[in-house]
């Protein structure tokens, strides 16, 4: 595993992140030993809050990885926080463009060079109304495909105590030492779509594969022994 070259910009983003989330979360914290391994690695995790990136940092960060996530673009477009996302070595996405398969390119040298690429399968904060994870879009697997690089999945629960979208009259509960679950699982097996074209079909197939790995972990965390399927939007919601 490549050692992590923070530069100063890093430690800036570590000396706000990690003393936040030290003081509001209560870390169960597994399967670091997935991510201690040689070389990149994709890391897939769910998305249930606002709070949850934050989370997910430290998590990678205590593993003694350096993550760079696949970030909506628009982000780096905000005043002095765009700039620090591009000096921290995020990865900008433009979605809908014929400029999204640069970050693709961004994220592949990413791993070449032995990097942490984090991404949400799912594109957005689920829908489901229990926060079960949703079909996932597929750049994920088009990356595995493009450079052979494990795929740790990886299920938290417990950021949607501090932010919730769903309670608009109470959003945001700042309470110190919130419970938050974080497991990392062994690389999801994609060995049966390697070296395949990345058709439709078998892109969607290895994206179930990994949601269906995160949502069982998931369960794990939560207690619970049959967990539903992956939730799929309405096709009005799904062409919003």
């Amino acid at each position: 595993m490549a050692r992590r070259k923070l530069g100063f910009w890093g430690r800036f983003a570590v000396s706000l992140v990690k003393p936040a989330t030290a003081l509001m979360n209560k870390p169960d914290w597994r399967g670091f030993e997935h991510l201690q391994r040689p070389g990149g690695v994709i890391v897939v995790v769910n998305h249930m809050s606002d709070a949850d990136p934050f989370v997910i940092a430290r998590y990678v960060y205590e593993s003694g990885r350096w993550p760079q996530f696949l970030a909506k673009e628009s982000l780096f477009r905000l005043p002095v926080a765009g700039k620090i996302l591009e000096w921290c070595r995020q990865v900008p996405v433009r979605r809908g463009t014929i400029e999204a398969a640069r970050a693709l390119d961004d994220a592949v040298e990413a791993l070449r060079n032995n990097g942490t690429v984090v991404i949400y399968p799912e594109g957005t904060i689920t829908r489901d109304p229990d926060l079960w994870p949703m079909k996932g879009k597929t750049g994920a697997a088009r990356l595995a495909l493009l450079t052979g690089a494990p795929v740790i999945p990886v299920a938290m629960w417990g950021a949607e105590e501090i932010y919730d979208r769903r309670k608009p009259s109470k959003k945001l509960r700042l309470r110190p030492r919130t419970p938050v679950w974080v497991w990392a699982g062994p690389p999801v097996d994609l060995d049966q779509w390697l070296g395949e074209e990345a058709s439709a079909a078998v892109l969607n197939d290895m994206t179930d594969a990994m949601m269906l790995r995160i949502r069982d972990i998931l369960a794990e965390i939560r207690g619970v022994e049959n967990p539903p399927p992956l939730w799929t939007p309405e096709r009005k919601e799904a062409g919003e």
